[in-house]
């Protein structure tokens, strides 16, 4: 039985692969559970099929972190997808390694070196296969949402830059016309965590990941609301009862009710996505 064929990614992410030095290939198949998160990245030939992450970074130890538990790391052990990291400091320049310089025309901080970036960029687009978007995590960037990480899952995977200091020379997301993605309204210290929450997002919509695909259906951002309230046992809690519509076995009245539940906490809380829902009609 072979692959199905995967949809197509837009024009917004698909960028062309540029060669350059063999890559290394990094992520197992199949692990001891007892390992720690960290063990689960060694040396093995690429697994085929497997949506893959490529990092460039400073820090290669940050990896896979978080994403070595719960449902993310038993994929990645199961083969479902793949884990790489090309440590920048590998690529620097002269005896000391260097990886940044000052920024050109004066200005606190430093800048990622271009030749630096270009030579650890090559060696992983020269692995790069299928449609694997190249993506800086950058707070200027566009920002991540739920039809962002779709459209990841639908690709064979990406290719993740992660800044630090003042940021990268700017030619270099020119050059490769690098799509610029934000976690957000706020500056971190390093795109790190910005490249594992977009992974994150991203695995856990992968076929096989999650063990109930139809929860990721009436999620928050799922259909453009927010979700709506959850509750389980006991039926009491400090006072507290679940709402009667819910133990009622009515299953019209139960989505009834939490479609408004949904469409209220998402007109109280995010108006600016109430307006975009309302507007799609």
């Amino acid at each position: 039985m072979t692959d199905a064929p995967k949809p197509p990614v837009s024009k917004s992410l698909a960028t062309k692969s540029h060669g350059g030095n063999q890559a290394r290939a990094i992520g197992r198949k199949s692990i001891r559970p007892t390992l720690k998160p960290r063990e689960l990245m060694t040396d093995t030939p690429e697994l085929a099929g497997a949506w893959r992450a490529q990092i460039l970074t400073l820090f290669p130890q940050a990896f896979p972190g978080v994403l070595g538990e719960s449902l993310t790391g038993r994929a990645l052990q199961d083969g479902k997808w793949q884990l790489e990291t090309y440590d920048l400091r590998e690529y620097g320049i002269g005896k000391h390694r260097n990886v940044d310089d000052t920024p050109a025309g004066g200005g606190a901080g430093m800048v990622l070196r271009a030749d630096v970036l270009e030579a650890a960029i090559n060696d992983a687009r020269a692995s790069a296969k299928g449609v694997m978007p190249l993506i800086y995590l950058s707070p200027r960037g566009r920002r991540m949402d739920q039809a962002l990480m779709r459209e990841l899952s639908q690709a064979d995977g990406v290719t993740l830059l992660c800044g630090r200091f003042e940021g990268v020379d700017e030619r270099v997301l020119e050059h490769y016309n690098i799509i610029e993605v934000s976690l957000g309204d706020f500056v971190m210290t390093g795109g790190e965590l910005a490249a594992q929450a977009m992974i994150d997002a991203t695995v856990r919509l992968l076929p096989g990941v999650l063990g109930n695909m139809a929860s990721t259906e009436e999620e928050s951002h799922s259909n453009g609301l927010l979700e709506h309230p959850q509750y389980t046992k006991p039926a009491e809690w400090q006072g507290h009862a679940i709402p009667d519509v819910l133990l009622s076995g009515n299953h019209a009245k139960i989505a009834a009710w939490r479609k408004a539940q949904s469409e209220k906490i998402t007109q109280d809380r995010r108006p600016d996505l109430w307006d975009a829902h309302t507007k799609k009609g």
